[in-house]
């Protein structure tokens, strides 16, 4: 008997093309960089459709930007196109989140009642909870600007990578403190 197996989500948000760009640049010309970074982003893509049997849709919107920032960089002559492309994708959310937002709905709420659950939290909690989160992408998405134009390319692999899950990873501690202190408030 056949049972279908469930796919483990494989989505690495443009890692690879940014991993081969930052070697790439290391050692060869900025041109085989950005086309390598290019090449990658879309091996990238046709690995998660194998992986998944689909492509997330923010992946499609990373290599879509990805392959178009590297061509803009490629006509340019400067790696600092390819280089803003999480803080365009980070603005793109923003953008998606607060549209969200301000049309009364909630992307977090929204996702946990498709999967058919209730949810375990009061729902302002939630609410309050995507409104920060689309304002640390905000204040990340600028700081990645800053970056891309302003620092080394290993400075900008590490915070499109690791820094970023560690500046994550602060923001949900602060935030979970204070979504403690509001629930024991009973304020929104």
């Amino acid at each position: 008997m056949n049972t279908p197996s469930k796919s483990k989500p494989y989505f690495l948000l443009s890692f690879l093309p940014a991993l081969a760009y930052w070697l790439l640049e290391s050692y060869t010309t900025l041109e085989i960089a950005l086309i390598g970074g290019i090449l990658i982003g879309i091996i990238e893509m046709i690995l998660e459709k194998k992986f998944t049997g689909h492509v997330h849709s923010l992946s499609k919107v990373n290599i879509g930007l990805i392959v178009f920032l590297g061509i803009v960089s490629l006509i340019a002559k400067e790696g600092v196109w390819f280089r803003l492309q999480p803080t365009l994708t980070g603005i793109g959310l923003c953008a998606f989140l607060s549209y969200k937002k301000f049309k009364g709905h909630s992307v977090l709420l929204d996702m946990i009642k498709d999967m058919g659950q209730v949810p375990p939290l009061p729902e302002f909690v939630y609410k309050v909870m995507e409104w920060h989160l689309t304002l640390f992408l905000l204040a990340f998405a600028f700081f990645m600007a800053k970056v891309a134009i302003y620092d080394s390319t290993s400075v900008w692999l590490f915070w499109k990578t690791a820094g970023f899950y560690m500046a994550f990873g602060g923001f949900m501690i602060v935030e979970m403190f204070y979504l403690r202190l509001i629930l024991r408030r009973g304020k929104s």
